[in-house]
């Protein structure tokens, strides 16, 4: 079968139809219901800061900006890369619901609130971080160091020297915790990666684009 044979496939035996959605399973298993973060309990957390700049571009010109990799762009400090992980994966309002449960928002929008995207960062050395491989924990806004050095020509091989990845000094990636997902809506949960990955690139490329010209505020997290 050819790729997009089984692409077609796969949408047609997933999308929704008038039928699909009256026979569809009409409960959860609460007890069952996976934690909507990925936590390293045995690795030390980096905190990450919350004063961030302010952009004076607004937010129709940051998202109609293409942005492209030159070698003159500057190198991402690590407050820098906070602002990214901040409002692209980020917790940015918590509410403490009837139920007395304390729900947290993040800063893009997940199908059924699960949260399943994660972010990886991939740097050389930087102002304020050491070359390795980390997790951004939105649980409690900090990274987590998984592999120490620069692991970025691992991703050149893997892209096939993509000239965006053969040049930057740092790299996120976003991985799916499909289970976190799949727990409610089975096997549409592949389709919901890319809906739900993109809503977050979006926010990221936004916010990258907003970091030149600057004036500073600051952000709380209500617990």
């Amino acid at each position: 079968m050819r790729d997009q044979d089984a692409a077609l496939q796969y949408h047609n035996m997933t999308k929704h139809s008038q039928e699909s959605l009256l026979s569809g399973p009409r409960s959860l298993d609460m007890a069952n219901r996976p934690i909507p973060y990925k936590i390293y309990e045995s690795l030390e957390p980096i905190p990450l800061p919350t004063d961030f700049p302010l952009s004076n571009i607004s937010a129709l010109d940051a998202i109609a900006t293409f942005n492209t990799v030159t070698s003159n762009d500057p190198i991402p400090d690590l407050e820098t890369l906070a602002r990214l992980c901040f409002f692209s994966n980020g917790i940015t309002k918590r509410l403490r619901l009837a139920s007395g449960i304390l729900f947290a928002m993040r800063a893009a929008a997940c199908t059924g609130a699960l949260f399943h995207i994660e972010m990886y960062i991939v740097c050389d050395d930087l102002p304020g971080l050491p070359a390795g491989i980390y997790h951004f924990g939105a649980h409690d806004n900090s990274l987590r160091k998984l592999r120490s050095g620069d692991f970025r020509q691992v991703l050149v091989q893997a892209t096939a020297s993509e000239p965006s990845i053969v040049q930057a000094p740092a790299v996120i990636i976003y991985t799916s915790t499909f289970w976190r997902n799949a727990w409610k809506y089975r096997s549409r949960a592949y389709r919901h990666t890319f809906w739900d990955d993109g809503t977050i690139l979006a926010n990221a490329l936004a916010v990258a684009a907003t970091t030149k010209t600057v004036s500073y505020t600051h952000l709380t997290l209500p617990t």
